[in-house]
Order: structure tokens, then C-alpha cells, then sequence
């Protein structure tokens, strides 16, 4: 009788095209009584990220447990499971699933955007948009969204601060917000889940729900994130992607190429 050799007899691992990050699909049964994967994400070597000397991390208070508690509501309602991690690390797994459960990148940032207004009252997004959008050509709406993002969001992102943004018009805005090292995308070490479920989703969901152009650029090389509101005048966020495709070319064939 001739023997096969074993890698013949074995079916191929099973891929999924993402714009960002290949991402391997593995069989588990973790998805209640679906046919599911789990997602393994490429992420950025330790040797591209730049040191430049501890940073203070930031440290959750009741209502930062309040926040991480709701938006992981909204996830397990979306997604259809829910981790057996609790904090953070359930939140990440859920992120990841998010992506698992959808057959595109532009469902899975649509799925992400429903997450995002459900968790505000209708109505106010309406008249935030009618309202308060309009004003000074946007600007009042720009740094109003700024502020809160730094008093609610640091659970999700880390330690950031209100910057000044340069507009095309030669003025400045503190309409601008700076992540130092974005725990999200440390966390998920995940281009792919930072870009399909955090970066075009809330782009999204601020232009069309609140009438706020948001521009988000991640710098994959160090984990720091600017977030702009209202375009500024340059845009770096396609030569630091450029810089993390450039770390990471050598995938397998089998891995998923990046687009």
C-alpha cells in the first residue's frame, strides 16, 4: 500500500480576504450551534514599534466600567456571543468575532456602525446634526465631539488629549485628539480588526449620524492615533500603513495578501 504523506491528506486551511490583515480561519465550535472560526490577525513585529520612554496609562474609574459595559452589550447583541473573558480581553474577542460573522470588510464596518448608534438616543444625534453641526462651519460641533471623547473614551483607547488641528483654510482648530498608544490596536495587535471595526466605522458614523468629518490616522509603527475633527491639512496615514505592509511582507502564500 503507498503512503501519503500526511500534508496531502489534510484539508487546506481556509483564508478570508481582508483589506488590511490577513486573517487565518481555523474550525471551533465556540459560536453557539454554527459552523464557526477562530481569527488569528497579523499583527505589528515589536521590533517596529518606536520607544520613546514610558508613558502613563491610563486607569479606569466607575464610569470608564460603566462605558466598557455598554458598548460590550451592544457587541454581544450584534455578534450573537458573548466571550468567557470579562473586561477588556472579552471585549477584544468580541471585536474579533465581529469580523468572523461577516462576509466583508463593508459588512463588518456597517455591523460596526449600527453598534455605534445604538448607543445613543435617536433623537439625539438628529438635533446634534441639525443643530449644533451647522455652526461656524462645524467647528463648535468638532471640539464639542473632541472634549467628550477624552472624558469617555480613554477605557477604549488609552491616555489622549485635545490638540490643535491645522485646516486647509491656514487656521486652527482644537478640534484634534491625540492617543498616545491606542490600547485597542495593542490589544487585538490586529491591523485589520483597528481599520474594519474601529478606524472606518467611526469615521462613518460621526459624518453621517452627527455631521462631523472625522479623520482618523493610526501610526502603526508606535500604536499613537490622531483623530481629527474637521480634514486638516495632511494626512499621514497612508505612509504609516505603507510602513507596517512593508514589516510584514513576508507572508506565506498562504496567508491572505493585503490590498
Amino acid at each position: 500500500m503507498k503512503m501519503m504523506p500526511l500534508a496531502l491528506t489534510l484539508p487546506a486551511p481556509q483564508t478570508v480576504m481582508v483589506s488590511s490583515s490577513p486573517i487565518y480561519l481555523l474550525p471551533t465550535s465556540s459560536l453557539q450551534n454554527r459552523t464557526s472560526f477562530r481569527a488569528f490577525c497579523s499583527s505589528v513585529s515589536p521590533e517596529t514599534i518606536h520607544s520613546e520612554g514610558s508613558k502613563a496609562e491610563y486607569k479606569p474609574g466607575i464610569l470608564d466600567h460603566f462605558f466598557l459595559n455598554s458598548f460590550r452589550d451592544k457587541l454581544v447583541k450584534e455578534v450573537g456571543w458573548d466571550s468567557e473573558k470579562p473586561g477588556y480581553g472579552g471585549l477584544i474577542e468580541l471585536a474579533k468575532a465581529l469580523m468572523m460573522n461577516n462576509r466583508s470588510n463593508s459588512h463588518t464596518k456597517d455591523a460596526a456602525v449600527r453598534i455605534l448608534k445604538s448607543l445613543f438616543p435617536p433623537l439625539l444625534l438628529e438635533l446634534y446634526k441639525i443643530l449644533i453641526a451647522p455652526i461656524d462651519g462645524g467647528k463648535v460641533a468638532a471640539m464639542m465631539v473632541a472634549r467628550v471623547t477624552v472624558l469617555t473614551c480613554q477605557w477604549l483607547m488609552g491616555t489622549c488629549k485635545v490638540n490643535s488641528v491645522d485646516l486647509p483654510d491656514g487656521t486652527s482648530c482644537n478640534s484634534g485628539v491625540f492617543v498616545e498608544r491606542c490600547k485597542y490596536l495593542e490589544e487585538s495587535k490586529c491591523v485589520g480588526i483597528c481599520i474594519n471595526t474601529c478606524k472606518l466605522p467611526t469615521q462613518s458614523f460621526f459624518k453621517d449620524y452627527m455631521g462631523v468629518p472625522l479623520l482618523m490616522e493610526p501610526n502603526f509603527s508606535d500604536y499613537s492615533c490622531q483623530q481629527n475633527q474637521i480634514e486638516p491639512v495632511t494626512c499621514n496615514f497612508t505612509r504609516s500603513l505603507s510602513f507596517v505592509y512593508h514589516r510584514q511582507a513576508s507572508f506565506s502564500a498562504e496567508e491572505v495578501k493585503i490590498y
